[in-house]
């Protein structure tokens, strides 16, 4: 435990910090999951899933969490099972 008061705040700042970005990253692989089952399934509310797993990307781009091109490609992966799911359904 540091003695500092300044680093005493920054240990409190990067705890708080630290469990507020796991939340925020497991929200959004439970979104892409929830996207990739619904496929797999055939589930006819998978378009939506897609819409609300890409916004999960973009807002943990936003917030630092996924760094910009690999928000990128998982989204164009996502798209791409999502149009091979229908083209051949």
């Amino acid at each position: 435990m540091p003695n500092i008061k300044s680093a005493i705040k920054r240990v409190k700042t990067i705890s708080t910090r630290t469990l507020r970005n796991a939340a925020a990253k497991s929200a959004l692989r439970t979104a892409v999951k929830k996207f990739e089952v619904a496929i797999a399934a055939n589930d006819a509310n998978s378009a939506a899933l897609l819409k609300q797993a890409n916004r999960a990307l973009d807002k943990a781009v936003t917030k630092g969490l996924v760094h910009k091109n690999t928000a990128a490609r998982k989204k164009s992966r996502l798209t791409k099972k999502f149009n091979q799911a229908n083209l051949s359904a």
